[in-house]
């Protein structure tokens, strides 16, 4: 076999015996281990490793995979999935729902080792559908979306507003923590990676058919209205938008708030959710209507 093809799979099945279930390379080291395979296959090299073992064809020494390698973002994320639904009520079709985005092979083979794909959760007669941007490190370890610090910031706006996590929807855009070399840390999403997970907040917006839809953060606005460069969270939100057939919301993400602990700051997302308070239907309370004023 060709020397780096076999140095590659050694370091393959070392590296899935030790639990790793995802690799991460550069756009320069896939040209380069497409042009070994090209040449490879174009000399007659037998695809064997110089112990003698298929590459395509795994010994019994090494156990195949239950999930997939993790292919790196540059070499492109699959088309969005085709998503298809049995018939019955809204909540056996949200189960149904659930149970496909928790089984996706691709989001499973992003997801790093004793982590989770992550669904929406609340209730499907939600008049208000809270949307994020992608799961951090406590929402991947637990499965739920917003249950670290901002998501208990997001709980407690919730309260204030007279309503429980129960009584509303919440999820996100992405199924995914979008995969990392480090543990540290969390980075946006791609806009490839925003649309491959697009079908399943769609069809969970569909079953839930909320009144409006409060966007959090600029990347959950870029994933439902499209990425624009130029647009400013600090400036778009508070400003009803339209997507698909229900009333947008933009605010700033939980998060803002944590980092920026300032009383205009949280007048401003208070002010947004008076709005969709109002939008919905419900009664706001004077006190309500001073909160986080000076």
């Amino acid at each position: 076999m060709n020397e780096a093809l076999s140095v590659v799979y050694r370091e393959l099945v070392r590296r899935h015996e030790s639990g790793e279930r995802t690799l991460f390379l550069s756009l320069d080291s896939m040209a380069y281990l497409t042009e070994q395979a090209e040449l490879a296959g174009a000399t007659g090299v037998s695809a064997r490793t110089n112990a003698g073992e298929s590459v395509n064809e795994p010994t019994d020494r090494v156990e195949k995979p239950t999930r997939s390698v993790g292919l790196p973002v540059e070499m492109g994320v699959p088309a969005p999935p085709k998503l298809h639904l049995e018939e019955g009520d809204r909540l056996s079709q949200l189960d149904q729902l659930r149970q496909i985005a928790l089984n996706d092979p691709w989001c499973l083979s992003q997801v790093k080792k004793k982590k989770k794909v992550v669904f929406g959760t609340g209730s499907v007669e939600a008049r208000i559908f809270f949307c994020g941007e992608a799961p951090g490190a406590e929402e991947e370890t637990e499965g739920v979306p917003f249950v670290g610090p901002a998501g208990q910031l997001l709980t407690r706006i919730i309260n204030a507003m007279g309503l429980s996590r129960e009584e509303v929807y919440i999820a996100n855009i992405m199924t995914y923590r979008p995969p990392m070399e480090s543990e540290v840390g969390n980075r946006a999403p791609t806009e490839e990676e925003m649309r491959y997970c697009l079908p399943y907040l769609l069809a969970q917006l569909e079953l839930v058919d909320p009144l409006v839809v409060v966007a959090l953060g600029r990347t959950a606005v870029d994933g439902l209205l499209g990425v624009d460069r130029k647009r400013k969270i600090t400036h778009f939100r508070g400003n009803w938008q339209r997507f698909e057939k229900w009333d947008l919301m933009p605010t700033f993400h939980p998060s803002y708030l944590l980092r920026n602990d300032g009383l205009a700051v949280k007048r401003q997302v208070w002010e947004d959710m008076l709005a969709v308070m109002e939008r919905v239907g419900m009664v706001v309370s004077d006190k309500q209507r001073g909160f986080f004023l000076k």
